[in-house]
């Protein structure tokens, strides 16, 4: 029974009594009430006693009575507009659609997380598609490795321009831009194909200078969206992304191609960045001062717990260049690198000269180092953020996570020449690649822990490093392959690794230096 009607059944009378008898005086009219917090018109009759004995013929009984019924008829009115009201605003939170609710700052990482996920699609495919189309082509080995290499022609061009506009102009614009011109570059891949190598050289060069952008507009944008204190497990996150999109790149290839012809491959890969484009330009902005839809708690949030201003006009190269943990930044990141590139290019020779696998095997296991990277690389995201958040300097957490990154694939590359079985070697290589993605949370996120308005800057130049870590890496592991063995290649790596150890922990800080 309601409130309302349990209230209302109450049988009060309808008209004085004809007689009462008085020879016992009365009692006086209690009603005993209790009032709830916040309520000041509310209260429940707890208990009504007319008389304690016999009351005296009167109207006053019925009267006082007629009040109190008449006060419960007023306090039911309230009670039932303040329900409605009660009603209202649940009926607003739940018209509200639970996409709208969700964080924008992590619908922002979810973004630069899926546009990686194309980069590296985009940047695989080619790894695949160059087999059917040397065989169609005639091209030699040399024109093979001319083709792969043209990518890090405009890769490389691109990595402190990208990081300079980024800062300038914003990590929208810059990153949207290179989302569509590596998106075109992939789809007019088998029409440059067709119409000649030099097309196709220029095609891919001009392919890197879109992915050359990328990461410095996605450092700049998310400097801005992301607290300090969940700045490790969204870089993880989108950093991730490349992984992901490896193993998604070598899994759809060789299905579309066998399908559809190798043409199939870059098409569908291309126009994918059509649906990332028209999603970015509807949620994306630089920053969330200029998001009109960012809800006034997730703003405040922001700008309070993030320390990037707004973008720049002029880069002090002078003073960034002056400070040793930029220094330490472009070591560090060049020596990571080196383990890095030739772990994930050279791998599938190392498993069929070394172990004895045959392609197809080759080509699985080659997958797993990304997914093992992906894993980590987040772990060691959401390890260094609680770190953080328990009160751990950032400078503590930084250099004991890239320790990680350094010291972990030092000591998994130097087992390699003790193991006797090829699943305990693909073991060690998926250890190796596993602790090497907790730099994610290491160098990778320093760049925005030390100058965040210019954190595009310094990831364009210490990735800069990093890329020219790859291309030197890659070229001299052939040639020490030619005159050694793959333990000197190891030995290089390690030792590379143990150098950006020592650099690292010297000049590295978590602290702001440049403001």
């Amino acid at each position: 029974m309601s409130f309302r009607a349990l209230l209302f059944s109450s049988n009060f009378p309808k008209s004085p009594p004809e007689t009462i008898s008085t020879r016992t005086k009365p009692s006086p009219t209690r009603c005993l009430i209790r009032s709830p917090v916040n309520s000041p018109h509310g209260c429940r009759l707890s208990r009504l006693s007319a008389t304690e004995g016999r009351r005296r013929r009167s109207g006053k009984v019925y009267a006082d009575v007629r009040e109190i019924a008449d006060s419960l008829r007023e306090l039911v009115k309230f009670g039932d507009s303040l329900n409605g009201a009660v009603a209202s605003e649940d009926d607003l939170d739940s018209a509200v659609p639970w996409w709208e609710q969700f964080p924008k700052r992590w619908v922002i990482v979810i973004l630069c997380f899926s546009a990686f996920l194309l980069c590296n699609m985009d940047r695989v495919n080619m790894s695949i598609a160059i087999l059917p189309m040397s065989a169609e082509f005639n091209w030699n080995p040399a024109t093979v490795g001319l083709i792969q290499s043209s990518f890090f022609w405009g890769y490389l061009l691109t990595q402190i321009a990208g990081g300079i506009w980024a800062d300038t102009v914003g990590g929208k614009t810059v990153l949207g831009f290179g989302v569509v011109w590596w998106s075109i570059a992939t789809a007019l891949t088998p029409v440059a194909a067709k119409l000649g190598l030099p097309f196709l050289l220029v095609v891919r060069a001009f392919m890197g200078i879109g992915e050359g952008v990328a990461m410095p507009a996605m450092n700049n944008i998310l400097s801005k969206w992301v607290p300090v204190a969940e700045r490790s497990r969204s870089l993880a996150l989108v950093y991730s992304g490349m992984y992901l999109g490896s193993v998604t790149g070598l899994a759809f290839s060789p299905f579309l191609i066998h399908q559809f012809g190798w043409p199939s491959v870059f098409y569908s890969f291309g126009s994918l960045g059509t649906v990332w484009v028209a999603l970015w330009l509807n949620k994306a902005y630089s920053s969330p001062i200029e998001d009109p839809e960012l809800l006034p708690q997730e703003k405040k949030l922001i700008v309070t717990n993030c320390i990037s201003k707004q973008p720049v006009k002029t880069i002090p190269w002078k003073l960034i260049l002056s400070k040793p943990p930029v220094w330490a930044l472009i070591v560090s990141h060049f020596c990571h690198n080196w383990g890095t590139f030739i772990l994930l290019t050279w791998m599938p020779t190392y498993y069929h000269q070394v172990l004895k696998f045959n392609l197809t095997d080759s080509g699985l296991i080659c997958v797993l180092p990304w997914l093992t990277m992906a894993f980590s690389a987040n772990l060691g995201g959401w390890i260094a953020d609680t770190l953080v958040s328990k009160g751990l300097s950032v400078t503590t957490v930084r250099k004991v996570m890239q320790s990680i990154g350094f010291l972990g694939p030092a000591f998994f590359l130097t087992q390699l020449s003790h193991v006797n079985s090829p699943a305990m070697a693909v073991l060690c290589m998926a250890c190796s690649q596993g602790t090497d993605a907790f730099s994610q949370s290491g160098l990778y996120s320093n760049h925005q822990d030390i100058a965040p308005r210019y954190s595009g800057v310094l990831l364009g130049l210490s990735n800069t490093a990093g890329v020219l870590a790859g291309v030197f890496g890659t070229a001299a592991t052939g040639y020490i392959l030619q005159h050694g063995s793959w333990d000197n290649v190891f030995e290089v790596s390690v030792g590379l690794y143990l150098v950006g150890t020592v650099v690292w922990n010297l000049f590295s800080t978590g602290e702001k230096i440049l403001d």
